[in-house]
């Protein structure tokens, strides 16, 4: 399966932030999972609950929404960026809203997704596209240690 992204940038992270994980039936949990694949919230968006916990990348929140494979085994992730209400630019919306028209949802120049409303630790955020792309790689992002 080819996965074609509607992203504006693409930025390579390790490798074990995208992991899938597997699960541990004696633990009764997911082991090795990274915080990029865990903050998938699509499900959780699409039924106006709280998205997982975010991941952050260059000083910001953010939320996975899908994930693909581009290269044989090569996992990527799509995500949004997690703002504050008061410092979007624009009115924000549920998904039920959004998706009235779906198919003008799904032509929004800054994605499917931006613009919606979510709750993430028990605050309000808006997601703001255009969505960026993930991909295991060299980080450019530089360690502050």
């Amino acid at each position: 399966m080819t996965y074609l992204p509607d992203t504006s940038e693409t930025y390579a992270v390790d490798p074990t932030r995208l992991a899938m994980g597997r699960w541990c039936h004696r633990a009764e949990r997911t082991i090795g999972e990274g915080d990029i694949h865990a903050s998938y919230s699509a499900d959780h968006i699409g039924m106006g609950r709280p998205v997982r916990p975010p991941f952050s990348w260059k000083g910001a929140l953010w939320t996975c929404v899908g994930t693909g494979y581009g290269n044989g085994d090569v996992v990527s992730a799509k995500a949004y960026r997690l703002v504050p209400v008061r410092l979007f630019d624009g009115t924000p919306v549920t998904y039920a809203v959004k998706t009235r028209d779906a198919g003008t949802a799904r032509a929004d120049a800054n994605g499917f997704y931006h613009g919606m409303l979510v709750k993430s630790a028990g605050k309000s955020f808006v997601l703001c596209g255009p969505p960026a792309l993930f991909v295991p790689g060299r980080s450019e992002q530089m360690s502050l240690f």
